[in-house]
């Protein structure tokens, strides 16, 4: 059966009938996490997300496509562990700009990002690219998007390759998560204070927190609230598609019609 709203599997005749107004696509990186998850982690849970919250939108609009996950991010703080791939934003920018231009070109106005890789920010293209082309751009970022249910779901708020994104791959691709492989995530904090309560910002050097990439304990994880936290993210994610899709474009889009007082 072919997915429509897939654009590497629909075609040109399909295409001709109809243009889908709303264009999702994902970013995320090629990276180490702790012993015990794949180096393709962020890559393989960004793809099934952009693809799941894109069938469930198209289901209700017909009016969502779906384009390829860019597998590579920033992770120039990473490379000191083997076969991290890096690309410097500038580059990532760069190509994301000439993707949407291609699609503003065939008239779609309206895109969201996924973005699944904490070192990846594209709030500054967004910014820019909305001020150079008639689009709307929006993004999110999967840790951020169930941010209020992470306490519910999950037993302690972490970070790389800890509970959350352990227990997404054991929920998504379990065959390749080595959970008897996993390090126990202890790392060095900052030495200053001002960094650790974080209203001062650095970025930080893997290599320098530990040895291996891994700074949150996966112990904790399972499938159970893997399943959870992507059935609520996903949810949450296909609605704000929906109601895109469905938005007539006007001169005070994507604002409400009236002023907040």
């Amino acid at each position: 059966m072919i997915n429509e709203w897939d654009i590497t599997q629909i075609n040109q005749a399909k295409l001709k009938e109809q243009i889908p107004k709303v264009a999702v696509l994902g970013a995320s990186a090629i990276e180490a996490h702790n012993y015990h998850l794949p180096e393709g982690q962020d890559f393989l849970h960004t793809d099934a997300i952009v693809k799941r919250v894109s069938q469930m939108a198209w289901e209700k609009t017909k009016s969502v496509i779906c384009l390829p996950t860019i597998p590579y991010g920033v992770d120039c703080n990473l490379m000191d562990f083997p076969l991290t791939i890096h690309v410097k934003q500038t580059t990532l920018d760069l190509m994301l700009a000439e993707i949407i231009e291609s699609l503003a070109h065939h008239g779609i106005k309206k895109i969201l990002l996924i973005n699944g890789h904490g070192g990846n920010d594209f709030t500054p293209l967004v910014r820019q690219i909305q001020s150079d082309l008639d689009i709307f751009m929006f993004w999110c970022h999967v840790y951020e998007v169930g941010q209020d249910k992470h306490r519910e779901i999950f037993d302690v708020v972490d970070d790389h390759a800890g509970e959350l994104e352990t227990s997404m791959a054991l929920a998504l691709f379990p065959e390749l998560v080595q959970l008897d492989q996993a390090n126990n995530g202890a790392f060095r904090p900052f030495q200053f204070e001002a960094l650790e309560k974080g209203w001062i910002k650095t970025s930080r050097k893997f290599s320098s927190l530990n040895d291996h990439c891994g700074n949150a304990d996966p112990s904790l994880a399972t499938a159970e609230k893997g399943k959870k936290y992507l059935d609520f993210i996903c949810q949450r994610i296909s609605d704000f598609l929906i109601e895109l899709a469905g938005a007539n474009i006007n001169d005070h889009f994507p604002h409400a019609p009236q002023i907040k007082h």
